[in-house]
């Protein structure tokens, strides 16, 4: 269900149904998860891009056909996949860019929006359509919550109306709005000048980023005091500061 590709340092996850425009099964779930626990092993990996075949959608969401949803309590573990997906997601220390080549709906908004970079063609419809079959977007509610602005994602997840890439670049949800055929060169230049980036850097920062939203502001700021402190003892930050003083360009060892 989903195609696993390593190339230049890129891992590419591609949910590879699009003939169904890509919806997500136990089994995509599972292959998801198991190809993003193999791209984070992988030290030849430094950026992980998540796509759908084709060029009508990159996620449907889940599939209502597929079994996701047959037993409520049964399924409740295999659906839960895709709170695992998220935690690595988010604290698997590499940085990670949404491919979005088509529309992005229900789990797939999710996916889409768990994802640090997220570059989006112009012609996409995105959003959490699930209040139509009167179910609400639990699980990638945790992930909405940090992207986008409170009332705007009430508004959606409780009428199901969907956003054009436009307005979800202007609540923070995407980070670039592309026509279609700039798609490709719009990822390749994200993910090359994440890659050029010191990788203990990177990882420590996303694991400060993700934490202190939790967190009070005087937690907050002790929290990030001891996260620079980290930083700075790494060799990568020696390197990088003696790399500039030296007017060169810095050798990151990743650690």
């Amino acid at each position: 269900m989903v195609r696993y590709e390593v190339s230049r340092g890129r891992a590419t996850l591609t949910i590879n149904q699009p003939h169904r425009r890509n919806p997500l099964s136990v089994k995509t779930l599972e292959d998801l998860l198991s190809h993003t626990r193999q791209a984070l092993d992988d030290p030849t990996v430094r950026v992980l891009v998540y796509t759908g075949a084709g060029d009508r959608a990159f996620c449907a969401g889940a599939d209502l056909d597929g079994g996701i949803f047959d037993s409520p309590v049964g399924m409740h573990r295999q659906r839960g996949a895709l709170a695992d997906l998220f935690r690595l997601m988010i604290r698997g220390g590499k940085p990670t860019i949404a491919r979005v080549n088509g529309h992005a709906l229900g789990g797939g908004f999710g996916l889409m929006c768990a994802c640090d970079l997220v570059i989006c063609t112009e012609d996409a419809k995105l959003g959490t359509p699930e209040v139509r079959v009167g179910v609400w977007p639990m699980l990638i509610s945790a992930v909405l919550a940090r992207t986008i602005p409170r009332r705007a994602l009430l508004e959606m997840m409780m009428t199901g109306r969907l956003l054009t890439p436009a307005e979800a670049l202007a609540l923070g949800a995407v980070s670039r709005v592309v026509k279609p055929d700039q798609l490709d060169q719009a990822v390749s230049e994200a993910a090359e000048a994440l890659a050029a980036q010191s990788p203990a850097a990177l990882q420590l920062g996303k694991d400060t980023f993700w934490m202190v939203t939790d967190l009070g502001i005087d937690a907050g700021l002790d929290f990030l005091a001891g996260g620079l402190t980290a930083t700075l003892i790494t060799e990568d930050a020696q390197e990088g500061i003696s790399a500039f003083v030296e007017k060169r360009a810095p050798a990151w060892s990743g650690s």
